[in-house]
């Protein structure tokens, strides 16, 4: 389970660097999501358990397809 210690916003990203992922609590987080040259951005809030084991993942990095990111890497995406 999430460590109770963590400071938000924390980022991450999918390893094929597609979907890059802002999250700002353990209920809420931002992603950002790449198809071709689109970018499509969506706000999410956990209300049901899976929801909130998602982002306990996320934050874990329990699936090795999830990687660290960057504030800095987020803001590049976000502003273009």
């Amino acid at each position: 389970m999430m460590n109770k210690d963590i400071v938000f916003p924390q980022y991450r990203k999918l390893a094929n660097s597609k979907s890059f992922y802002k999250i700002t609590s353990d209920r809420n987080f931002e992603e950002i999501q790449l198809v071709g040259s689109l970018k499509n951005k969506y706000m999410f809030e956990a209300k049901i358990y899976p929801e909130i084991l998602k982002i306990n993942d996320f934050l874990d990095l329990v699936d090795e397809n999830y990687l660290e990111s960057s504030e800095s890497e987020w803001n590049l995406l976000y502003k273009e």
